[in-house]
């Protein structure tokens, strides 16, 4: 039984700028599968699920809603594979603090979980370029549900059920995205902003998170579980 499980999203809150070849495997994948010619560089990503961009990707193509659902568990398993093929070493790219935050929570028994966008083989090898995987037990990726809340939900649900954590242990969602906000208020857990991701201070504060802080270097456990002494909250 961990001391508290502590979910993080991927891009924009434990690495950013890690270059194209995410992109560009979905928009192979499509044309692999398809013939379309696709783009993503008129979607606003930031915060997205992969299946809902590569939605939008085909719809604004021309395809019709069945021709996407039909092809999209072969687009899926597509862009996997050729972003693992084709990922380069990430170790240079992770947010700042990343890495002593992620090595502190592990020796104060806290569990590690991902809930990100991610497609499940794009987030695992995301983080192993980034030489992350190591701290992460278990996850929730891109494919597994209709939104962030319910990648979320489905997270703190196999955590209990693998007995991991109990019904009362303190949970927490860290990413740099309003949907991460509303991901972590929809499931009644502590919602922990970090302002590495694109989105303005601005836009995170406008959704209320209960901790907002300019990147992972300003967290502790304290912080991220709420008992932290007045002013220590930095926002």
């Amino acid at each position: 039984m961990h001391a508290a499980l502590v979910l993080f999203d991927i891009d924009g809150t434990l690495v950013r700028r890690a270059g194209p070849h995410h992109r560009h495997a979905l928009v192979d994948a499509v044309r692999a599968v398809t013939g379309l010619e696709t783009s993503t560089d008129h979607i606003p990503v930031h915060g997205m699920l992969d299946p809902d961009i590569l939605t939008r990707m085909m719809r604004d193509a021309g395809a019709s809603s069945a021709s996407i659902r039909t092809a999209m568990p072969e687009i899926v398993r597509r862009a996997q594979r050729i972003y693992v093929r084709n990922v380069p070493n990430l170790q240079r790219k992770t947010c700042p603090g990343v890495r002593a935050l992620l090595r502190r929570l592990g020796q104060r028994g806290v569990l590690l979980g991902l809930v990100t966008g991610n497609l499940t083989r794009i987030g695992w090898k995301k983080l192993d370029r980034a030489g992350l995987k190591q701290y992460f037990r278990f996850g929730a990726f891109g494919e597994m549900a209709k939104d962030r809340a319910g990648l979320a939900r489905l997270a703190i649900r196999r955590a209990r059920a693998q007995g991991w954590i109990g019904a009362d242990t303190p949970v927490s969602l860290v990413g740099d995205a309003p949907s991460d906000i509303v991901a972590a208020q929809r499931n009644g857990i502590r919602a922990i902003a970090v302002h590495t991701g694109i989105s303005t201070r601005e836009d995170l504060l406008a959704y209320g998170p209960d901790v907002l802080v300019a990147d992972l270097r300003g967290l502790t456990l304290e912080v991220l579980l709420g008992t932290a002494r007045e002013g220590e909250e930095r926002q």
